[in-house]
């Protein structure tokens, strides 16, 4: 059976999940969540909400799908000791020193990565199992075959979003909330930007990057028999009702396998944003995909029927088998769960029957009333012999026991298996002046200039080294070029890509520049050597650690970093950042070019969305596919800073050319080499300087 598993961002909402009849909650803790707004849980409430799921047989599911700063590695790994002895039964996952740490500390602890690890491939699941997850939970962004595929190949479980909201951008790749007002997605602070109205070119009331909420009740039994392990319902932001009303729907969809009219309209009472989508499952992307939340008032006959769902109802979930004997010389009651625990509490010896004595039939009338517990009976084994009485208070009262008995048990887990943290090696990085790296996205912006600078690596993206073979074999026999392969490749375009990375080694280019796990492992498996780029989030020492456990030539650090945690963290691996460019803010499944034409015009270049202050936004495509990008309005510049960047200890400052022409290329180039003056037009320094939240 695919296991239910429900948001909760309060206690209130915990017991909505559960008394409808969720399998497992997943949850946050203090600041080191995706859902910082939702109520979440204190260390201490954390205990009671874990005994209350487990006496109620649900898993409760820890989110710690953050990046975490160095200065913050202490309070998370008391946080992860915590949780370990509080008995929870998993941690979901995004940093790769923070599913590090867990593994060390509580390695009987399960470790799920989090959908902002962005594994929207099986090459991606591959490096999470090797890495020692035992389940994943895949992108929002793949269809039904791909989702089938994966779990057909999967050694470890995967976890896919049912019901809720969408991101517009690939989650894990989204620093458009952080650069617009330093409140981090990745950070669990993400301001929902996407959510607001924007124009192309100029601001309209439309609103691009608003999706409706995702909808898969019409699939559940596809998704069962293709091995999906776990089904989440999205909403630690939403309030109680809406939690009680989509995990009662969800569970009775799953138990009689069929979706009613007042089922669907319930979901839609309960949140909508102009209806709901299946268009990322069923491969039906475009305009029917989006829409916005409208205000309308909340229908106060829901709200109070949601309510009576949890505020004071017990469901009897767990089913308890009672064996009852009753005899002269004995008088005992025994009952046992499901997970087979069982306990046994004795009373008073009966008394001769004045007139009609106990029968099986009464007794068992009695042992049936678990009403206002977490338990029902489901079998009775009673032997009485004939002509005894026991009063009704002697049999309620070891009824009453006997269920005090095992919700103890219930709640009682084995001692956890707690480690000391590993102590993280410091290792400095270079004193020396940082090298420079190049990348480009157009074929005009190799210049001559630039192929003279000869930089330390220059990133070209894969499409257009494999678009001309003798242009590829010329620029790479001037040496360090390295292909820059695409964030997001599904398990349909890995093959062309792979058969591409074979040809580029018999052209002269040896490296690749890769922004996901699953594309480290694709490469490798072409002979490519790999460096990582910012989408892997590499954001404190522990995730350095990792990268060198993960044999990468270099690492490019998160530029949501400020110069001083750059500054400080291990150099396990030589680490770069980027110094010039627009940021690429967003990676998008639906074409943004699309929605403004309403056709497949990406090919014509780049346009821009404008939002209410007149800040622009450009977009272009992603490399070859019609996936888009959207960039930053502003340019980052700090290549006014050398004497700063030179106190970092990296190995590499990037320049990144996106909209650039040749001769810009070239004047940025003479800047940064020769100091020479230089206009970038509206620029920022990014989140070096200011930080985020």
């Amino acid at each position: 059976m695919i296991e239910l598993l429900a948001p909760a961002g309060s206690m209130d909402a915990l017991r909505a999940a559960v008394q409808n009849g969720a399998n497992a909650v997943y949850l946050g803790c203090g600041t080191f969540n995706a859902r910082q707004s939702a109520k979440n849980f204190t260390p201490q409430s954390l205990v009671e909400a874990v005994k209350y799921c487990h006496i109620r047989g649900v898993a409760v599911h820890l989110t710690l799908n953050t990046l975490v700063s160095d200065k913050e590695m202490p309070e998370l790994i008391e946080l992860i000791r915590h949780a370990a002895a509080s008995c929870v039964d998993a941690f979901i996952v995004q940093d790769l020193g923070v599913a590090q740490l867990c593994r060390q500390i509580a390695p009987k602890v399960a470790i799920h990565g989090s959908t902002q690890m962005t594994i929207h491939s099986l090459p991606g699941v591959l490096m999470c199992a090797a890495m020692g997850m035992t389940r994943v939970v895949l992108s929002r962004e793949l269809n039904r075959d791909e989702i089938r595929y994966i779990c057909k190949n999967s050694p470890i479980e995967i976890e896919v979003f049912g019901h809720g909201a969408l991101c517009m951008c690939y989650s894990g790749q989204c620093y458009l909330s952080a650069a617009i007002g330093g409140r981090s997605g990745n950070r669990g602070r993400c301001a929902q930007p996407c959510r607001q109205s924007y124009g192309y070119n100029r601001w309209e009331e439309r609103y691009p990057l608003s999706l409706k909420d995702n909808c898969l009740i019409p699939y559940l039994q596809e998704l069962e028999e293709m091995g999906v392990a776990s089904l989440k319902l999205e909403g630690r932001m939403k309030r109680p009702e809406y939690v009680a009303t989509v995990t009662r729907v969800y569970r009775e969809a799953l138990d009689t396998g069929r979706v009613t009219k007042t089922m669907a309209q319930d979901l839609y009472t309960a949140f909508n944003r102009q209806g709901f989508t299946d268009g990322y499952y069923t491969g039906k992307l475009g305009a029917a995909m989006f829409g916005i939340r409208e205000n309308t008032e909340d229908d106060p006959r829901w709200l109070k029927e949601a309510q009576q769902t949890y505020e004071t109802a017990e469901n009897g979930r767990v089913p308890l088998q009672f064996i009852m004997r009753v005899t002269p010389q004995e008088c005992w009651l025994t009952a046992t769960d499901p997970e087979g625990h069982s306990c046994t509490v004795y009373g008073p010896l009966p008394e001769p029957a004045m007139r009609m004595g106990l029968t099986e039939e009464m007794l068992a009338a009695r042992l049936t009333k678990t009403g206002g517990t977490p338990y029902h009976c489901a079998g009775t084994s009673i032997y009485v012999d004939p002509g005894l009485m026991l009063s009704a208070s002697a049999i309620n009262g070891m009824r009453r026991d006997a269920l005090n008995q095992i919700t103890a048990l219930r709640a009682r887990r084995e001692n956890p298996v707690l480690n000391k943290a590993q102590k993280v090696q410091m290792i400095p990085g270079p004193k020396t002046p940082p090298e420079l790296t190049v990348q480009v996205t157009t074929r005009e912006q190799v210049t001559d200039e630039l192929l003279r600078c000869q930089p330390a690596a220059l990133y070209i993206p894969l499409h257009l080294l494999t678009a001309d073979t003798e242009w590829c074999r010329r620029i790479a026999r001037r040496g360090n070029v390295c292909a820059v392969l695409p964030r997001i490749l599904h398990d349909g375009e890995l093959p062309k890509v792979q058969e591409a990375l074979t040809v580029l080694r018999t052209l002269g280019v040896k490296e690749v520049l890769a922004g996901n796990l699953g594309m480290i492992l694709a490469a490798r498996q072409c002979g490519m050597r790999v460096r990582g780029d910012y989408g892997l989030n590499i954001y404190n020492s522990v995730a350095m650690n990792a990268a060198r456990e993960l044999e990468l030539r270099s690492a490019t650090l998160s530029f949501e970093m400020t110069l001083p945690q750059i500054r400080d963290v291990s150099k396990a691996v030589p680490c770069e950042i980027l110094i010039y460019g627009r940021l690429p803010l967003m990676v998008t499944e639906n074409c943004i070019i699309q929605g403004k034409t309403g056709s497949c015009s990406c090919t014509m270049g780049p346009t821009k969305l404008a939002d209410k202050t007149g800040a622009e936004f450009h977009v272009i495509k992603d490399g070859a596919s019609c996936r888009s990008v959207l960039l930053n309005g502003k340019k980052l510049h700090l290549m006014d800073r050398h004497e700063d960047l030179s106190h970092l200890g990296l190995w590499a400052t990037r320049l990144y050319f996106t909209t650039e022409n040749g001769r810009e290329v070239d004047q940025v180039l003479r800047a940064y080499q020769e100091g020479a003056a230089f206009d970038p037009g509206a620029c920022t320094r990014g989140l070096y300087l200011r930080g985020i939240d």
